[in-house]
């Protein structure tokens, strides 16, 4: 292979021998991905693994003390002219040793260690409730923000909340021994003390002190009222101040679907739950509802529910005798779901219809039978989360 041939980047391969590989060379570019494909015995594994990953793994090992390579696995040098480009290199058999449904590339490679420590402490926080970003707040960050957007007159506050074993009277003396005599607002649970009021732009030293000791006093919470009944508010925590909603410290076992702190509350981190398969419910869209498209109801145990749709189908005018897979996708989603309006078995029942999967939920809680466990285990399997969508967060 000439240099003159050469991409940009890439990995160069002179002179490979290893196992059949007859002085093999070749350039694979670097950034993309690359597929080895051939006939059996054409050499595959031998570009891949014997040579390629055993010579990126062999110089990775190299760079450890000669202490920490005695505890390493280690592949022998691979017959080969010279490898060009190449970095540290990671493989992935085809056969998974950990058996577990828990297991993904990402933790058999511990990459997801180096992830979730990336999010913990480089992802920035947003409001679930109003989506602005959520930040500590500092005196001097508070005070750039002022001289930017405050009018002439500000008044600086902070919340006082009051007690169930105090009242409000008691929390203000408590206040005025402290020297706080001016409120700015007061209802039945909290009161708005006056730290200070100042007209901008003014001493920074002056604006700083008075948002450190609202700060300390407002448990790192201050508010900051213009004289166009503006508000400013500002959090010394991970809070936001306009919905009150507080945060907790990230940490890299909320951003792990192995952990309960971060995995989906639905599948429990798996990505998969255990629910209806309606392929199995309806097993041939040819038929029609007349005719026992839906299969479970046309046991001699359940023949009532077959009368229920037929009766209900009836009054809704959902067509009887077509076949299922002609129905709109809003009739099918009205005979599998139910009608919206359904609360309970005691409300809604009868009057609104119940729907299958509200069927296989009262299976449920009859599941301590051997026959009903039995019935269900037939119609059921594993189905994408539908809170997560498979993600696992």
């Amino acid at each position: 292979m000439k240099h003159e041939q050469l991409p940009g980047d890439a990995i160069v391969i002179r002179g490979a021998r290893q196992n059949n590989l007859k002085n093999l060379s070749l350039a694979i570019p670097t950034g993309e991905l690359v597929v080895v494909t051939g006939v059996s015995g054409s050499g595959k594994s031998s570009l891949v693994f014997d040579t390629l990953y055993a010579e990126g793994q062999r110089r990775y090992v190299e760079t450890f003390s000669p202490y920490a390579r005695q505890f390493l696995d280690r592949m022998d040098k691979p017959q080969v002219d010279a490898v060009e480009g190449i970095p540290p290199a990671i493989a992935i058999d085809q056969t998974n040793p950990v058996r577990t449904s828990r297991s993904t590339v990402g933790t058999m490679t511990e990459l997801n260690d180096h992830l979730k420590l990336i999010f913990a402490r480089g992802a920035k926080l947003s409001c679930r409730g109003c989506g602005k970003p959520v930040v500590r707040d500092t005196p001097h960050g508070i005070h750039g923000f002022l001289e930017k957007n405050s009018p002439e007159r500000i008044s600086i506050t902070f919340p006082v909340p009051i007690p169930k074993n105090f009242s409000e009277k008691e929390v203000e003396e408590l206040l005025q021994r402290q020297g706080y005599t001016r409120l700015h607002s007061r209802s039945k649970t909290l009161l708005e003390v006056v730290q200070d009021r100042i007209r901008m732009p003014a001493e920074r030293a002056r604006v700083t002190e008075a948002l450190e000791s609202a700060l300390r006093f407002g448990q790192g919470r201050v508010n900051v009222y213009s004289g166009e009944n503006q508000v400013f508010r500002f959090s010394a925590d991970l809070h936001c101040p306009d919905c009150d909603i507080h945060y907790s410290e990230p940490s890299p076992a909320m951003f792990s679907f192995n952990s309960p702190l971060g995995a989906c509350e639905t599948c429990r981190g798996f990505g998969r739950v255990i629910g209806v398969d309606f392929g199995l419910v309806v097993p041939n869209e040819s038929l029609s509802l007349q005719e026992g498209a839906v299969r479970p109801w046309q046991t001699a145990s359940f023949k009532e529910c077959q009368d229920d749709l037929v009766k209900y189908a009836k009054k809704r005018g959902i067509p009887l005798q077509a076949p299922f897979r002609d129905l709109s996708e809003k009739q099918k989603y009205w005979v599998l779901e139910g009608e919206p309006e359904w609360q309970s078995w005691k409300k809604s029942w009868p009057g609104t219809w119940y729907g299958v999967r509200r069927f296989f939920k009262w299976l449920e809680s009859k599941a301590y039978k051997m026959h009903i466990r039995v019935l269900l285990s037939k119609y059921r399997a594993y189905t994408e989360c539908t809170a997560c969508k498979g993600p696992r967060l």
